[in-house]
């Protein structure tokens, strides 16, 4: 990783040394502990109500697995093989449950 998500993955890194349980996970609640899907959920939500999630409708956000995403670009770029070696999968099978078919064109990022 590099440029601008190396440095808040290294913040959240540094944050989380400070907490007494030390969790794998990335993203933690305040006593560090891995925090799931649905309490990442609820906090979302509540943020919203006060008024804290720029003004996206709940219909309009949603929380979608990366890795899959992830899988797919891989295996648009370099093909199925090396989706399956990045995804950690021994069988082709179950990376193909995860690669995702584009319905449009596969564009660049803005930044």
């Amino acid at each position: 990783m590099q440029g601008d998500l190396a440095a808040v993955i290294d913040r959240i890194r540094a944050r989380n040394r400070g907490y007494k349980v030390i969790s794998t996970a990335l993203i933690v609640n305040e006593k560090g502990q891995h925090l799931t899907a649905e309490a990442l959920r609820f906090r979302f939500d509540a943020a919203r109500k006060a008024g804290k999630a720029a003004g996206i409708p709940r219909q309009d956000f949603q929380f979608r697995d990366l890795r899959a995403k992830a899988g797919t670009d891989k295996e648009e770029r370099d093909g199925m093989a090396a989706a399956r070696d990045q995804l950690g999968h021994a069988d082709e099978k179950m990376t193909q449950r995860y690669v995702r078919h584009r319905k449009g064109k596969l564009v660049t990022p803005t930044k």
